[in-house]
């Protein structure tokens, strides 16, 4: 197999710079470290989540992590791996992680920009909702794991109960 040759094409922005404009006009908390990555603080329905944006040059995508402060403790480790591995059969995009250097849990997903591509911000928005619902949406089934003693299969079913109607 040979490698594809791509023509890098000359960006009139730096992608993240699309990504903090986005977190200016909504008033979230970032910071800027360096020019390819920026984290991000948004509150949603559970927690507040932690989400880093990093532009990874070499493969032309804008890169999303979505983290909340969830330590998963050794004993549950195999449950959470379990867990994780449930979630993300139900993913049509991006995935759930447990990252291992701080053992937590994390969604990740990528915007791929080949060519040249610019992200306007209605994809990086798209990008930032896909994390954070993903994160909302099964944020407790990750606590019935670690909190409750719940097995994952229990968790997840336990998570994806949606009630109808008001009471």
């Amino acid at each position: 197999m040979t490698a594809i040759e791509v023509d890098v094409i000359e960006r009139t922005e730096h992608p993240l710079d699309v990504v903090e404009r986005l977190a200016t006009v909504h008033d979230w908390s970032f910071d800027r470290a360096d020019e390819n990555e920026i984290s991000v603080s948004v509150t949603g329905s559970w927690a507040e989540y932690h989400v880093a944006f990093t532009w990874l040059e070499d493969m032309e995508a804008l890169h999303v992590a979505c983290a909340f402060d969830l330590k998963v403790a050794a004993r549950r480790r195999y449950d959470m791996l379990e867990l994780v591995s449930l979630i993300n059969e139900q993913l049509w995009v991006g995935h759930f992680d447990l990252w291992s250097a701080e053992d937590v849990v994390m969604f990740r997903h990528s915007l791929l920009l080949a060519g040249g591509a610019e992200p306007n911000g209605s994809q990086c928005e798209g990008l930032l909702k896909v994390a954070l619902d993903a994160c909302d949406r099964y944020y407790q089934a990750f606590q019935f794991v670690l909190w409750a003693g719940k097995s994952p299969r229990e968790a997840l079913e336990g998570a994806m109960f949606e009630t109808v109607g008001e009471a």
